[in-house]
């Protein structure tokens, strides 16, 4: 059952009450750290032995051309060549080198000072063991992008009221962040959170925290998550705020966005997508088949709890980019400690090293159709029944593609641009994560963002103003916004 919730103690979640959260002052990561020291270890291997064939110091290098390099070394057999002594042995001194940088690194990231100090904002509804925060909140300690503030002390009153007697101002946006990692990366550091930095450029955002997944959650499906869950908190967003919100989806987040904004028109008056997947198969539709066979594979661990344990999840991650997170913990073990990209390196390690398991149906559908048959692109995704079409989706939306995303790679995230009628495309020169909390990410994403929203609400609600293929509308209704051609391009924006 969903309620209104008021913490009456302060910050109200903060991460010494979540399950599994990481003792004071340790650091489990990068996770799982065996297999990451394990992929270290058959690199350099595989360079000393095959050191005519590969590049041992080359950034790039993906399995297949381990393979490859095996491959053309035992066609060569035992030949030698003219310095050939002299070249393995600048190999093995390179690759030793590379294996101290990348212990280094991860030691360094260990034991480096920096922790995350924000306290969550109030939150003004909760079910399970998600929360819908409010970073539009005045009082309780909290002011614009810089809050660090505790939540509110008592005497709330939930249902369209300002708890605390707080007044909270803007646009009303709700942000979605994906299901298998912390909502906080919205909100990563001091000086480095977006949704306080959009708090005080008139946007006032509430930010559904789905939580870790309790017993019930472990059950869902993606139809309990986006037409029970998602839709639950944005009727009452719609009804604490006033009418219809814009609905911001990162990442899966903005993939399930999608649907939600497809099925209740009367509760969205906006779609922000950022860096979210709709075609599965877009630039290696064969490694897309390699993450879908690992499925029976997670079976036996996910039996056990009814969930895919955060380890198994990191190393399907993993898969993508073998040699990356050896990689980045080398080039921070260059960097000046006490920087400020060193801390911004270190928080965001925390983050990708703070997972939340995945419920075992949910794992299934991401896997196996997401993966594998590729629903959302070829139109076969269904929530509870209904097929989820972007083309059906009425409201503007704003598509953040970056450019530089090794996680989402461009072409599986800019089909929503042309696929959604009235769709505006910008296109950041940014990484996944770097777009949404990277150094330059005001000028990659915040500032394009807070502009289309402020654009929007300043056209009045675009939703449709009868009921949505589920549930009571909420608002409708006001004039349209005026038709884009779809597809439109912003500006690049700054890398990240």
């Amino acid at each position: 059952m969903s309620t209104p919730f008021i913490s009456a103690q302060g910050s109200s979640g903060s991460s010494s009450n979540r399950p599994e959260a990481p003792g004071p002052l340790m650091r489990r990561g990068p996770r799982p750290l065996l297999l990451h020291l394990t992929l270290a270890t058959l690199r350099s291997t595989v360079s000393r032995a095959t050191s005519m064939h590969w590049n041992a110091v080359s950034p790039t290098s993906s399995a297949a051309a381990v393979v490859d390099a095996l491959r053309r070394a035992a066609a060569d057999g035992n030949r030698d060549r003219p310095g050939d002594a002299a070249f393995s042995a600048e190999v093995v001194a390179e690759t030793l080198r590379q294996d101290a940088l990348l212990i280094e690194g991860i030691a360094a990231y260990r034991r480096h000072p920096y922790r995350r100090t924000l306290a969550d904002p109030p939150a003004v509804w909760a079910e399970g063991g998600s929360r819908l925060l409010d970073y539009g909140m005045a009082g309780g300690g909290m002011t614009g992008g810089d809050m660090t503030g505790g939540g509110m002390a008592g005497g709330g009153k939930a249902g369209g009221g300002k708890p605390g007697g707080g007044k909270a101002g803007g646009v009303p946006a709700v942000f979605v962040p994906s299901l298998v990692n912390r909502a906080y990366v919205l909100d990563l550091m001091e000086g480095g959170s977006m949704l306080r930095w959009l708090a005080q450029h008139g946007v006032r955002p509430l930010l559904l925290d789905w939580g870790w997944p309790g017993e019930a959650e472990r059950r869902f499906t993606l139809t309990d998550y986006v037409a029970g869950r998602l839709e639950r908190a944005l009727g009452y967003a719609a009804s604490f705020t006033g009418g219809p919100t814009v609905l911001v989806g990162y990442c899966m987040g903005g993939t399930l966005a999608v649907a939600a904004a497809q099925r209740r028109p009367d509760l969205v008056r906006g779609l922000g997508l950022l860096a979210a997947p709709w075609d599965f198969h877009a630039g290696d539709a064969e490694q897309a088949a390699q993450v879908a066979a690992m499925l029976p594979l997670l079976e036996p661990a996910m039996a056990l709890g009814n969930a895919l344990p955060v380890d198994l999840l990191q190393s399907l991650f993993a898969l993508l980019d073998p040699w990356g997170v050896a990689g980045k913990y080398r080039s921070f073990a260059r960097l000046p400690q006490d920087g400020r990209r060193a801390r911004l390196f270190v928080a965001l390690e925390d983050w990708l090293n703070d997972g939340i398991p995945l419920a075992a149906e949910v794992t299934r559908a991401c896997l196996r159709d997401w993966y594998g048959a590729n629903t959302p692109f070829r139109g076969d995704w269904r929530i509870a029944g209904l097929a989820v079409e972007p083309r059906a989706v009425t409201m503007p939306a704003f598509v953040a593609v970056p450019a530089q995303d090794r996680i989402v790679p461009p072409g599986a995230a800019r089909p929503l641009a042309r696929l959604i009628p009235r769709a505006e495309l910008h296109e950041p020169a940014a990484g996944h994560i770097g777009m949404a909390a990277g150094s330059r990410a005001e000028t990659a994403l915040w500032q394009p963002l807070a502009a289309w929203i402020a654009r929007v609400a300043g056209s009045g609600v675009s939703g449709a103003g009868a009921r949505g293929t589920g549930g009571t509308g909420v608002g409708g209704g006001g004039p349209r916004v005026p038709r884009r051609r779809p597809g439109a391009r912003h500006g690049t924006g700054s890398a990240a």
